[in-house]
């Protein structure tokens, strides 16, 4: 079945940065995606990922974060986010998902924290 496993997250200061993976297997991986939710705070869309490769990012995080991934083969991919210039504001739990081919649902990782100390 469809697995997403978020890992990375981690306590880092101001202007540092983190890493997120995401491990993906289990089906023929389309668009992919980061979406973050802050306490008190709906969930957002961070950046996407197309098959093709074209990338998109909130205004927020435009400029800081980069959006990538890599294909281990068909069905198993690691998508990754590299966060810098990090901000406290940037503290949320961060998610990734994933639509596959001949479903029409999303596919959602558990998340991993990330924590900004100013």
């Amino acid at each position: 079945q469809v697995q997403l496993v978020e890992s990375g997250g981690g306590l880092v200061q101001a202007g540092g940065s983190l890493r997120l993976s995401c491990a993906a297997s289990g089906g023929l991986f389309l668009n992919m995606a980061w979406h973050r939710q802050a306490p008190g705070s709906q969930r957002e869309s961070v950046a996407t990922i197309s098959t093709a490769g074209s990338t998109t990012y909130a205004e927020s995080v435009k400029g800081r974060f980069t959006i990538s991934r890599d294909e281990v083969n068909s069905a198993k991919k690691t998508l990754y986010l590299q966060m810098d210039k990090l901000k406290p504001e940037d503290t949320a739990i961060y998610y990734c998902s994933a639509n596959v081919v001949a479903n029409p649902r999303a596919f959602w990782g558990q998340g991993t924290q990330v924590t900004v100390s100013s």
